[in-house]
């Protein structure tokens, strides 16, 4: 869902589990600022983790406020053009299909 955090986490449409995406030019605070949608995700998948080196994004702390909020939340960082994390969250998935 673009723009919205909360809606998405409100309501079950069937899914197997729910996957939030961060990207870090979004901010370390999403986690706190949309709460809802962290708690219910059983992963977050870190994007553009490859820009870090331009940005002012604390990874660690934002994987602190996900577990602040989700205690069992996994996290993956994955960048696209690097292929970085990329094995894992194919691995993710194809351990969370039916």
């Amino acid at each position: 869902n673009v723009g919205n955090l909360v809606c998405p986490a409100a309501f079950d449409l069937g899914e197997l589990c729910k996957v939030v995406v961060l990207s870090v030019t979004e901010g370390e605070d999403k986690p706190l600022k949309y709460p809802y949608m962290f708690n219910a995700s059983k992963v977050m998948i870190l994007t553009k983790i490859d820009l870090l080196p331009y940005l002012n994004f604390d990874v660690e702390k934002c994987k602190q406020y996900a577990k602040q909020v989700n205690p069992d939340i996994e996290i993956i960082e994955l960048s696209s053009t690097t292929g970085k994390g990329m094995e894992k969250w194919v691995n993710w998935l194809k351990s969370h299909r039916k």
